[in-house]
């Protein structure tokens, strides 16, 4: 399970990280992986409002993090967790800006009709205080971080928020966020137990893209998917993304992974190849699994079409055995 945290206050040793890190470590410390994003460190910039996303399905701002990183990381997170301090009964302006940008996944979903493989499974926590004791202090808060949520296809499954924290050490001081926090961690351990499966192909660009999409979108609650390639490409391939959007799965913003990267992070249950005799290291206790796939690449959309096909029965094969 990985879990994203976007971490938007512009003091960066002050409540809002606290909480956020305490968050971080006990789902880490139960098997997760976790990064962290802070978000006033990253280089932003606003949304243009120019329709871009909503005719063409991408941001016409390339050179920012958020085109850069932010955008596939979001896709790849299985928990998505926004912190932030309230400023004017709603986030900062630096995680406003992050929020605004999401347009780009809402549009993809909404105006374009593509279905994001994770978002069937996929939770957004909220992870707020305020300086006051205003019975609304949150509502703005609430409202936008529910919108938020949907429009990266994540559905609302928490929130923790602190009223009267100002000072700093006022949330490290605070009685009940280390239980709270253990509270709100218990009910995500169901994600944690499932069924680790790596799809390992050689590039990771084309048939194990595919796979972990497959498989995410039919049993999301029940598979962990992983993806990798013995020499990950550069980029996914062009080709696939078109051939997957056509069965209304959306695959673009995914990175090419190495396995040795991958493993070194997670143990997999289960590593499924995909016949091209892409090296896997030997891991006890790991069953092994190989798809004898035609590799697609270079090949006309025709040829990805059958692949495509194939892959998902395979899955929903490998699903009805588990």
């Amino acid at each position: 399970m990985f879990v994203l945290g976007l971490q938007g206050s512009p003091r960066k040793k002050g409540n809002t990280n606290f909480l956020l890190s305490a968050f971080m470590e006990e789902v880490k410390s139960r098997g997760a992986e976790t990064q962290i994003i802070n978000v006033p460190d990253k280089n932003i910039k606003p949304c243009i409002g120019c329709g871009n996303c909503e005719k063409k399905g991408f941001c016409s701002i390339k050179d920012d993090d958020m085109t850069n990183e932010i955008f596939a990381l979001l896709r790849r997170a299985d928990v998505v967790v926004i912190a932030t301090p309230i400023y004017f009964y709603n986030a900062t302006a630096q995680m406003k800006l992050l929020i605004d940008r999401t347009q780009t996944l809402w549009a993809r979903k909404y105006k374009l009709g593509l279905t994001d493989p994770g978002r069937p499974d996929r939770k957004g926590f909220l992870l707020s205080v305020g300086a006051t004791k205003g019975k609304n202090l949150f509502e703005g808060m609430i409202l936008t971080a529910k919108y938020f949520f949907d429009a990266i296809g994540s559905d609302f499954h928490g929130k923790l928020l602190y009223w009267r924290i100002e000072n700093f050490g006022d949330m490290k001081n605070n009685e009940t966020v280390l239980d709270d926090i253990k509270k709100e961690a218990d009910r995500l351990e169901p994600m944690l137990k499932r069924k680790k499966i790596l799809f390992a192909c050689r590039e990771n660009a084309g048939r194990s893209q595919m796979a972990k999409a497959f498989a995410r979108y039919h049993a999301g609650g029940e598979i962990d998917a992983l993806c990798a390639g013995s020499t990950p490409a550069e980029n996914i391939n062009p080709v696939m993304v078109e051939a997957m959007q056509e069965s209304g799965i959306d695959i673009a913003f995914r990175k090419p992974k190495s396995i040795d990267e991958v493993v070194a992070l997670t143990k997999p249950d289960m590593i499924i190849t995909m016949g091209c005799g892409e090296e896997c290291p030997l891991i006890p206790g790991v069953e092994y699994i190989d798809w004898n796939l035609p590799d697609p690449s270079g090949q006309p959309i025709e040829f990805f079409r059958s692949v495509r096909d194939e892959i998902e029965e395979k899955v929903k094969q490998l699903i009805a055995t588990l």
